[in-house]
């Protein structure tokens, strides 16, 4: 199997303006000269983590055709969660937008109470398991990372996905439970944060990482803005979990959930 080439974006970003952040990040790209096969932002990466969406949704288009443009540019996949309004509901929902420009989505199920996320916005019922040159990759959004069960690696993929808007207040947990999530799925994990304050005077420190399936860390960023580039071994992950085969030892129950394979 093919090692995987992810990129990894954490930037800062402007409020509620999508066109001065995808500019932002047409910089960060137009420095990546490396092949890559996955490229990855944070969580609303085109507007902040806003509780207005009726002020940010009728962006989404432009932004949509923007990593359109950039996955085709790159022949890589861009991934990152942005405001989608659909049937009269606001979605926080992560775009997987392959170099063909099919894309398909994720809908964060996990909506952050405590900053009311839940009252604008709808809850994803489905987790999602999309397929990059023979990798299964299950992508999350920043508050599914508390909650194991929804991540459970029932499915075989290879590689845990979260895209976020962590504030600086609880990164210890974020550390924490990125590696907690690797070690306890036997996966890759990656975890893409933003940097900076935003509106709402929250201050984030970034601190994306990187964790290899024995939950060893293979990268963590400082709190500055920055692009990282690196590759995953596919046969090294699955010699690992062949040696140690704790996966087959899961308890066995359901959870009232929709699974959906892309």
């Amino acid at each position: 199997m093919q090692t995987l080439r992810i990129s990894t974006i954490q930037a800062d970003l402007k409020w509620e303006d999508s066109l001065a952040n995808l500019q932002h990040f047409d910089t960060f790209l137009q420095s990546e000269s490396k092949e890559v096969d996955l490229i990855v932002l944070p969580e609303m990466f085109s507007t902040g983590f806003t509780m207005h969406p009726e002020r940010v949704a009728y962006q989404a288009p432009q932004t949509i055709d923007w990593m359109r443009s950039k996955a085709q540019e790159k022949q890589a996949v861009v991934t990152g969660s942005i405001v989608i309004e659909e049937g009269g509901a606001y979605y926080n929902r992560l775009i997987w937008m392959p170099p063909n420009g099919q894309f398909q989505y994720y809908d964060k199920a996990h909506l952050f109470g405590l900053a009311g996320e839940d009252k604008p916005y709808t809850a994803g019922q489905s987790v999602r398991i999309f397929e990059l040159k023979g990798w299964k990759v299950c992508p999350m959004i920043c508050y599914d990372l508390r909650f194991p069960v929804w991540s459970r690696n029932t499915q075989g993929y290879d590689l845990l996905l979260y895209v976020a808007s962590w504030p600086v207040a609880r990164i210890e947990a974020w550390k924490t439970l990125l590696q907690a999530r690797a070690i306890e799925n036997q996966s890759y994990v990656i975890g893409v944060n933003r940097v900076g304050k935003d509106e709402n005077n929250y201050t984030y420190s970034g601190d994306s990482c990187v964790v290899d399936y024995a939950g060893e860390l293979i990268y963590r960023a400082t709190g500055i803005e920055q692009i990282n580039t690196l590759s995953l071994n596919y046969d090294a992950q699955q010699a690992f979990r062949k040696k140690l085969p704790y996966l087959k030892d899961q308890d066995a129950f359901d959870i009232k959930r929709s699974l959906t394979k892309a």
